[in-house]
């Protein structure tokens, strides 16, 4: 499968961030690597996809989250026409939903 990110410095983020050990790790990385914002909007987007997963409606989402509809929606159709990145992760998380 043919992916649109793939490169020699993407490998290498995705090599690194499996060296992560536990959670702690996580934060020191992730806190080094990303703005605040950044880190945020990731966790969010996460959020929002278990929230879509539960098949809870926008207005619940935006009063859980803050996230607007527009990234709802964004995620939502992420979660339909996407990798299943989110489906992979949330099932590994035991928090799919279904």
């Amino acid at each position: 499968m043919g992916r649109k990110l793939q490169d020699e410095n993407m490998d290498f983020l995705f090599k690194a961030v499996l060296k992560l050990e536990n959670v702690e790790e996580c934060y020191a990385f992730f806190e080094d690597i990303c703005t605040v914002q950044e880190l945020k909007s990731i966790a969010q987007r996460l959020k929002v996809a278990k929230l879509l997963t539960e098949k809870h409606v926008y207005n619940y989402i935006v009063g859980e989250t803050g996230a607007s509809t527009a990234t709802i929606s964004r995620v939502n159709r992420t979660l339909g026409y996407g990798n299943d990145g989110y489906k992979l992760i949330l099932e590994r998380l035991g928090e799919s939903g279904a």
